[in-house]
C-alpha cells in the first residue's frame, strides 16, 4: 500500500483491526501530524530555557545576550511560547489518536511519532518540575558519603550547583526513593559532577531505560489484555504524560514502570519468579510498585494444577514470591547503600507534606474547613488530617478487597491491580500528576471505550497543567484552572469529533479533519467485563 500523508478513512478497511496481527496494519504515516507535534516540541524546547524549571546560576544563558528571556516581558513571552508548543503537542496527539481508533495508522506511526516529539525534550530545562535536580542532590549526598535517608541535600558541602538547585521544600527532606535508583543518581553525578545541565540530559538518557523496557513488553500485554496496539501506544506512549511529565520532567516513574511492565508480562507468560524479581527491582526504584506484588501471587496460584484446592495453590506460590521478594530486597537495598539501612522506607513519610486539592481527601478536607472557616476562625489542617485518616482507611479496605476479587488470576487480577495502582496515587498523600501513569500504563493494555479514551485526553491535559512550567503548583489560581479545565473539555471532545465547537473555518481545515473518523465497532471497544 502507498505511503500518503495524513490519509483520508479507506471505505474499505475495517473499522478497528486485530492488535495481534501487526502485518495487517495500515503502513500510512501522517506526516503532517507528526511534524505539528515535533514544531510544537521545539517550542517547548526554546521556551523551556527562560519558562521552565531553570537553573539558580546558568553558565550559559545566566549572565549572557539571552538572559531577558527569564525576566520581565521575556520571561511571559517564553511561557506563552511554551504553552503555545504544548498545545500543538496536544493536537497532534488528539489527531493521531482519531486516526489510531478510527484503524487508520498502524503502531508504527504512533511510535515514531512518540519519539519525535521526545527528542526535542532530551535537552530541555526540567519541564512542569523540579524533581530531577532533588535526584541528583540525593545522589551526590551518596557519592560524598551522606546518608540519603538522614539528612536533606543541604547538609551536603560539596557540589554547591547542584545543592543550590534543589526545591526550597525538599533542602532539608531525606529521599522518599528506592536505594536502586539512589545507586544509579549517584552513578550519574559520578559522571556529570557540578555540571547540571549534563546532569539533567543524563538522568533523561537513563530512564529511556524504562521507555524502551515498555515499548518491549507493552504490544505482548495487549496479546494478554486484548487491547488494540495502536491505541495501546498512543495513549500510553505518545501522550503528553509520558512525553512532557516522564521524559520532559524527568520522572524516575518512568524506569519504574519499564520493570512494572515486564514483570506483569512474565507472570501472564508463567515466569513467575522473574516477574517477582523485576517488580521487587521496580520497588527499589518507586516504593509504590509493590502494591502489584500481591496480585500476582494470585496469577501464579492460579497457574498451577487446579487439582488442589485454592488455599493450597496459593500456599505454593506465595511461599517462594515472598522468599524472591526478601532476598532481591535485601540483596538490592545492601548493594545499593552498602548496608541494609531500611532509612529510605520512614522517608516515604517525607513527600506528605505536600498539601493540595489533587489529592482526593486533601482537597475534602480543604472543602470542609472552607466551610466552617466561613463561620468560625480555625485552622485547616485538623480538617486535611482527618480527612487523609479517612482516606487510608478507605484505602486500605479498597486493597483489600480488589486483591480478594482477583483471586481467580488472569486478566481480572491485573486489571484489579492497576485499579489499585491509581487509588493510590489519588488517595495516599500526596498525588502528584506524573502518579496516575502507574495505572494508566497498565490499564491501556485493555479495550477501551472511545468515551473513556476521550476522557483520558482531558484528564491528561490537565494533570500536566496543574502545575506551571516552573515546577510550582497553579491549583491555587483558580481563573488558570478554569481556563485549563475549558482547554481540557475541548481536548477531550476533539477525540471524538474534530473542531467540535467550529472554531476552525472550513476552508482552513486539512482534508482529514473534514471527515469524521470511522466508527469504532462495539466488540473492540467496550471493555471487558472484571
Amino acid at each position: 500500500m502507498a505511503t500518503t500523508t495524513d490519509p483520508e478513512p479507506d471505505a474499505d478497511r475495517p473499522a478497528a483491526l486485530s492488535a495481534l496481527a501487526d502485518v495487517r496494519e495500515p503502513s500510512r504515516f501522517p506526516f503532517r501530524t507528526i511534524a505539528m507535534g515535533v514544531v510544537g516540541s521545539l517550542l517547548v524546547l526554546v521556551a523551556s530555557f527562560g519558562a521552565a524549571g531553570v537553573l539558580v546560576r546558568d553558565p550559559f544563558i545566566g549572565t549572557g545576550p539571552l538572559s531577558w528571556i527569564r525576566y520581565g516581558h521575556g520571561r511571559a513571552l517564553s511561557t506563552a511560547l511554551l504553552y503555545a508548543g504544548f498545545g500543538l503537542v496536544v493536537w497532534a496527539w488528539v489527531r493521531l489518536g482519531r486516526y489510531a481508533i478510527a484503524g487508520r495508522i498502524g503502531t508504527r506511526p504512533v511510535l515514531v511519532a512518540a519519539l519525535c516529539w521526545m527528542a526535542p525534550l532530551l535537552v530541555a530545562a526540567p519541564l512542569f518540575t523540579r524533581d530531577v535536580f532533588s535526584y541528583l542532590g540525593q545522589g551526590a549526598q551518596l557519592l560524598h558519603g551522606l546518608d540519603p535517608y538522614a539528612y536533606g541535600p543541604a547538609a551536603l558541602d560539596t557540589l554547591p550547583d547542584v545543592v543550590q538547585n534543589v526545591h526550597p521544600l525538599w533542602q532539608t527532606t531525606p529521599a522518599p526513593y528506592g536505594p536502586l535508583f539512589l545507586l544509579i543518581a549517584q552513578w550519574i553525578v559520578g559522571i556529570t559532577g557540578n555540571n547540571m545541565i549534563l546532569g539533567v540530559i543524563l538522568t533523561r538518557v537513563v530512564l529511556l531505560a524504562g521507555l524502551a523496557g515498555m515499548l518491549w513488553a507493552l504490544p505482548r500485554l495487549v496479546k494478554h489484555l486484548g487491547g488494540r496496539l495502536p491505541v495501546t501506544m498512543w495513549l500510553a506512549v505518545a501522550s503528553p504524560m509520558m512525553v512532557i511529565h516522564l521524559v520532559g520532567g524527568p520522572h524516575n516513574d518512568l524506569l519504574m514502570l519499564g520493570f512494572l511492565t515486564i514483570g506483569v508480562l512474565a507472570a501472564l507468560e508463567r515466569r513467575h519468579l522473574l516477574a517477582v524479581v523485576l517488580v521487587t527491582v521496580g520497588m527499589l526504584i518507586k516504593p509504590t510498585a509493590a502494591i502489584a506484588l500481591p496480585f500476582l501471587v494470585w496469577v501464579w496460584a492460579n497457574h498451577l494444577p487446579d487439582t488442589e484446592s485454592l488455599f493450597k495453590r496459593f500456599v505454593r506460590a506465595v511461599v517462594p514470591s515472598v522468599a524472591a521478594f526478601a532476598a532481591v530486597f535485601v540483596l538490592g537495598t545492601w548493594v545499593s547503600l552498602g548496608s541494609f539501612n531500611l532509612g529510605w522506607v520512614t522517608g516515604l513519610q517525607a513527600p506528605q507534606i505536600i498539601a493540595n486539592w489533587l489529592n482526593f481527601p486533601t482537597g475534602v478536607g480543604e472543602i470542609f474547613y472552607a466551610l466552617v472557616n466561613l463561620v468560625v476562625d480555625v485552622q485547616a489542617s485538623p480538617f486535611v488530617t482527618v480527612a487523609r485518616a479517612i482516606a487510608w482507611v478507605g484505602l486500605a479496605a479498597f486493597l483489600v478487597r480488589q486483591w480478594w476479587l482477583s483471586r481467580h488470576g488472569g486478566r481480572d487480577a491485573i486489571f484489579r491491580m492497576a485499579l489499585s495502582l491509581l487509588a493510590v496515587a489519588i488517595l495516599a498523600p500526596p498525588t502528584l500528576p506524573w502518579y496516575l501513569t502507574w495505572g494508566f500504563v497498565i490499564l491501556s493494555a485493555f479495550p477501551w471505550r472511545k468515551l473513556h479514551l476521550a476522557a483520558m485526553v482531558g484528564v491528561s491535559m490537565v494533570l500536566v497543567l496543574v502545575y506551571y512550567p516552573t515546577g510550582e503548583q497553579s491549583l491555587y489560581d483558580w481563573w488558570f484552572i478554569a481556563l485549563v479545565i475549558a482547554a481540557s473539555l475541548y481536548g477531550a471532545a476533539s477525540l471524538l469529533k474534530p473542531d467540535p465547537l467550529g472554531l476552525i473555518a472550513a476552508w482552513r481545515r486539512q482534508p482529514d479533519e473534514q471527515v469524521e473518523p470511522e466508527p469504532v465497532s462495539d466488540e473492540r471497544t467496550t471493555p471487558a467485563k472484571h
